[in-house]
């Protein structure tokens, strides 16, 4: 840290959000610069900082299933998924801006794209949705790679989700890549009803209950973003 936000010195609201580091940091590649482009950096940055905390809320729901603290997972990620119904709307202020305006500095981008943020890939191991060959893709990118590798390998939502039901006495078997694909199905089969068990009987397992509901929108609000997205 700078000498400027030091021990010493006072603090203030820029000192403590680094304000002066944070608007430093939309720089544009056109030129001349074409207006639009800081919008697309900004939104985008501000995807990136939304992502940060949907990582840390999950992470935090997923130490709370480990330890049965269910009631807390649930509102943990409950606030997960208002923040995926913000960004869902800010997709809203892209389209602000028109196919022209975006082929104007759009060629300064390449090869970036936007399914290499790191975040929204470990927001996708995280989910559950593990693919081995996501992982090549950031082959070149020690940093990112080692993130990955870390969620790919660490047990998802789902995974805590069934063990919780487990503990709590339904048949929700845990996940083995090593069965055949007709066992796979058997498992499959089991896990979804342990599932409809917990939404058929809300208010005997309305603890479960609410924990389930929180996660199915986590799904259905994470994916109606990556559909507008690429949109």
């Amino acid at each position: 840290m700078s000498q400027e936000y030091g021990a010493n010195s006072l603090l203030s609201y820029n000192k403590y959000l680094r304000v002066p580091d944070l608007i430093s940091l939309q720089d544009c590649l056109s030129g001349p610069e074409h207006h639009d482009e800081l919008l697309f950096i900004t939104v985008h940055q501000a995807y990136e900082l939304w992502f940060k905390q949907i990582l840390h809320e999950l992470d935090a729901a997923l130490a709370m299933m480990r330890s049965d603290r269910v009631p807390a997972a649930a509102r943990t990620m409950r606030r997960v998924v208002e923040i995926e119904k913000l960004l869902v709307n800010q997709i809203h202020i892209l389209e602000s801006m028109t196919p022209i305006n975006f082929l104007g500095f759009r060629d300064k981008l390449n090869p970036a794209s936007g399914f290499q943020s790191m975040q929204f890939r470990e927001i996708e191991m995280t989910s559950g949705h593990k693919l081995e060959n996501i992982l090549n893709e950031f082959r070149d990118d020690s940093f990112a790679k080692e993130r990955l590798q870390k969620r790919y390998q660490a047990p998802s939502l789902s995974d805590e989700f069934f063990a919780l039901l487990r503990r709590r006495g339904l048949n929700a078997p845990a996940d083995d890549k090593s069965l055949s694909e007709t066992e796979q199905k058997k498992l499959y089969g089991q896990r979804t009803q342990a599932v409809l068990e917990v939404l058929t009987h809300f208010e005997e397992r309305y603890e479960e209950f609410q924990l389930a509901e929180t996660l199915l929108e986590h799904d259905e609000y994470f994916s109606l973003w990556r559909a507008h997205h690429i949109k």
